[in-house]
């Protein structure tokens, strides 16, 4: 027979696998300031404001054309970057305010 204990071993990464991860503003764009720190420098991080995170889109406010005309051209690297970091399809779009 078998002990809790062992019982518990075996079906506890079963159920944090299930888990969901409940995605807040704050995380979604601490990563979006790493991945664009990343590809833009940190002049680019100084272009770039994320605003506001719902339904799987990413508000992004730029300090003049140009620079939401780069956030634009990039966007799908940016967003399967971000993906990878949080591990999950979290970001489905990026949008410029």
């Amino acid at each position: 027979m078998r002990s809790l204990k062992s019982l518990l071993k075996i079906k506890l990464p079963d159920r944090l696998a299930r888990k969901k991860l409940i995605l807040d503003d704050k995380t979604v764009f601490y990563v979006f300031n790493k991945i664009i720190a990343e590809e833009f420098g940190l002049i680019g991080k100084q272009k770039f404001t994320p605003d506001y995170f719902s339904n799987k889109t990413l508000f992004v406010k730029a300090e003049n054309s140009a620079w939401s005309s780069e956030i634009w051209i990039n966007r799908g690297k940016i967003i399967a970057k971000i993906n990878q970091e949080i591990g999950e399809e979290a970001v489905e779009r990026i949008k410029m305010k």
